[in-house]
């Protein structure tokens, strides 16, 4: 199934709220003068978001002149220029806030996503982000990961099968659970499939199936993530998933998983703190 088009401009969208009917402040107290700004961290940071930045000022004016200075999923000190404006003041600071907004969450995204990455060391579990994104913004949020060094993981319901404890409880068991997913392999080829398994009796019954890719170990301990990965051994790819933190990831990845999801890469992450200033 193809991506569907949804329209979304979160952009546009950040622009019309924040603008609305014009930016009162500017039009009335700034005169038509020309001058420049510099976007700067003020606290160490992995950047992200900045080719939304640009575009935010390019809507607001397509006379300012944006110059990028450090690009997302570069980690910066406090004090780095992100990018550098030039052109009428009053575009400037009409498109300051949205510009800012964008980047202190991205950034705070990707900046979360290093620490995890950094965690677990030389491990080859990767690092995933999860549907728990903000409406609208899951695309940048997950652009953001990746620029953190983490991976992606299925965008949407449309490009990834993933059995949860809910479509199983209504799947009709085992016979039936296998004759669909069967049926979902003739049809949609090349599409991958994961389930989750609660406990190690499902990840028994599970790795007997055909046409699974990955099972999805959803709140073990790290002895049942080691059982689990030894139990499907060179048939299946293993997540680990559940409550998983700064302080466990490390353990959970030495479990020999393949992967880790983490949803606070999306739905916890700390803003960045970045600034305008306008330059003499």
């Amino acid at each position: 199934m193809e991506k569907p088009a949804l329209g979304s401009d979160p952009v546009g969208l950040a622009l019309s709220e924040d603008i609305g009917g014009g930016d009162l402040t500017s039009e009335y107290f700034l005169g038509t003068g020309s001058g420049a700004a510099r976007i700067f961290l003020k606290q160490p940071a992995v950047v992200a978001g900045v080719e939304t930045a640009v575009e935010v000022f390019h809507r607001v004016d397509p006379r300012l002149e944006v110059h990028v200075q450090t690009a997302s999923g570069t980690r910066a000190l406090a004090g780095a220029t992100v990018l550098e404006v030039r052109g009428p003041l009053r575009s400037i600071l009409s498109g300051e806030r949205v510009a800012l907004n964008f980047l202190q969450h991205l950034s705070g995204v990707a900046t979360l996503t290093r620490r995890y990455v950094e965690a677990i060391g030389q491990r080859k579990a990767r690092i995933l982000d999860t549907r728990k994104t903000l409406p609208g913004l899951r695309a940048l949020e997950k652009a953001a990961v990746v620029a953190g060094g983490g991976m992606n993981h299925r965008m949407g319901l449309y490009d990834m099968v993933m059995l949860k404890d809910n479509h199983l409880a209504a799947s009709g068991g085992l016979e039936n659970l296998q004759a669909a997913i069967t049926r979902f392999r003739s049809e949609k080829p090349g599409i991958r499939v994961e389930i989750e398994a609660d406990t190690l009796q499902q990840v028994r019954q599970f790795i007997q199936l055909e046409g699974v890719d990955v099972i999805l170990l959803d709140n073990m301990t790290t002895g049942e993530l080691r059982e689990a990965v030894a139990l499907g051994a060179g048939r299946v790819q293993f997540e680990a998933s559940g409550g998983v933190t700064l302080e466990t990831v490390r353990a959970i990845a030495a479990t020999g998983v393949d992967f880790i999801s983490v949803g606070a890469l999306t739905h916890s992450a700390p803003a960045v703190d970045l600034s305008l200033e306008i330059l003499k």
